[in-house]
């Protein structure tokens, strides 16, 4: 007997998403979001899987991450929603559960690099701020606070969380331009090895698989661009500002990130910057400027997580609203406050599995949730850059950016590569991890399936209403 199929009910009227981000506050975003908790905190990590050529992963991380922003400025031209990735898996290979699943890994590569940016916060620039040391259990407590206050100001609304990212990128870029100013004075005044430059960490493998082992990690420095497409809705005008402010704001983000990189190497051994770890950039200023404060800088990294954990958890709250308003999740999560009309019940999901993750991420909790969010990105750019591929044969009636084509094949070939287990060289626990999380959203999706199957509706997706509020 064939099971009668019941239209979804009539969502309750939701207010719209306020439009308030400009150009130039979605430059702001784009740059804000790429620099930060990645340059911070795993300078020392890439170091140790590459080498003295610590520029060179950082570099190629840049290649695949801009070669795909092409991918993403051509679709959100086309579909200025809230959705991203999911929107444009959907639209081209039309499978609900395939849809699913880009936005559940889409959604915790955001919580797991604010996670990772918490778990900075309270192991490395929080002690370093306020010359302390503390526990791993403080650590975990002071992370789960951490997160708990960016909920607070997501809440507020987004107009002022994106103007607050303003302000902390502003005080991040100021960090990042003293390491490169130490950098120029050490080399003006006779400092420095510029041999270092071309060391490669080959003791157990070859200069490629060094490479690509290390710009698996550096790769999480990069990402970030990809959280403005979920800020569409809440952009004037997205088709006609997107372009310029993604394009610059990526490239100025790669540039600083390069010149960081050849500061490190050239006034540190690798090996040194590979035992630092998250405390590298410390030891920079240090060689660099013995001088300076390291307080002030302690501070400065201070904010830059902060900015870095704040975008994230801002763009998986509004991916899950937009997930919801398709009944892929169930609506609820994409309830709108009245007032403050911003998703609060999308906001509260997020920041609770956060602060799981943060309270149970290990020592090495930073390494760790940056590895896995490079990790579900990369996945997720193979989708991407195959869809847009697949959609140019669903032509709109506006006008649009148009990546060239052999850019997201480009871009699709690399991303997978630093995905492939064999290729890529990253350890085993970030597959682990990320396998973990898709389990998660594996059993979300069965359980939502069968709580609609028990009220006799199966819900058939509309691509041109996904992300709709």
């Amino acid at each position: 007997m064939a099971t009668e199929t019941a239209a979804p009910e009539p969502a309750q009227a939701q207010p719209e998403l306020k439009r308030a981000i400009g150009p130039k506050l979605l430059f702001f975003f784009v740059i804000g979001d790429v620099l930060g908790t990645g340059i911070y905190a795993l300078t020392g990590s890439v170091a140790g899987r590459v080498g003295g050529a610590l520029w060179l992963p950082f570099l190629v991380a840049f290649i695949v991450a801009f070669l795909t922003a092409f991918s993403y400025l051509e679709l959100v031209g086309k579909y200025p929603k809230a959705a991203g990735a999911a929107l444009y898996t959907n639209r081209a290979f039309k499978v609900p559960f395939l849809t699913f699943l880009v936005a559940f890994t889409v959604m915790c590569s955001g919580i797991t690099s604010a996670s990772a940016a918490a778990r900075a916060f309270g192991a490395t620039y929080l002690p370093a701020s306020f010359n302390i040391k503390v526990s791993a259990p403080v650590i975990a407590i002071v992370a789960v606070v951490f997160v708990l206050m960016l909920a607070a100001i997501n809440l507020i609304g987004v107009s002022e969380s994106v103007k607050a990212n303003v302000v902390l990128t502003c005080i991040e870029l100021s960090g990042l331009l003293i390491i490169i100013g130490v950098g120029v004075w050490a080399v003006l005044q006779g400092n420095g090895e510029p041999a270092r430059l071309t060391e490669f960490n080959t003791a157990d493998q070859n200069a490629l698989l060094a490479v690509t082992a290390a710009t698996s990690l550096a790769f999480f420095a990069m990402v970030g661009f990809e959280d403005s497409v979920n800020m569409a809705e809440e952009c004037r005008e997205p088709a006609r500002i997107f372009p310029k402010a993604l394009l610059y704001g990526l490239g100025a983000a790669a540039l600083i990130y390069i010149l960081v990189a050849l500061t490190s190497s050239l006034l540190i051994p690798a090996n040194d910057l590979a035992a630092a770890k998250s405390n590298a950039l410390l030891n920079v200023l240090t060689v660099g400027a013995p001088g300076f404060p390291l307080r002030v800088f302690a501070f400065i990294g201070l904010f830059a997580v902060v900015n870095s954990a704040l975008i994230n958890m801002l763009m998986a709250s509004r991916l899950l609203y937009g997930m919801a308003n398709e009944r892929i999740l169930p609506r609820a999560f994409g309830t709108v406050h009245p007032l403050r009309r911003t998703p609060w019940v999308a906001i509260l999901v997020t920041t609770g599995i956060a602060a799981v993750l943060v309270a149970s991420a290990g020592a090495d909790g930073v390494s760790k949730l940056g590895g896995t969010t490079a990790l579900l990105l990369l996945i997720v750019f193979t989708v991407v850059n195959a869809a847009v591929l697949v959609l140019r044969r669903e032509p709109v009636e506006h006008k649009h950016f148009r990546a060239p084509t052999w850019a997201p094949i480009v871009a699709a070939v690399l991303c997978g590569y630093l995905a492939v287990p064999v290729l890529s060289g990253r350890p085993a626990s970030d597959y682990y991890l990320a396998l973990g999380l898709i389990g998660v959203g594996i059993v979300l999706w069965l359980i939502n399936w069968l709580y609609l199957r028990g009220k006799g509706e199966r819900v058939e997706i509309d691509p041109t209403k996904l992300g709709k509020g």
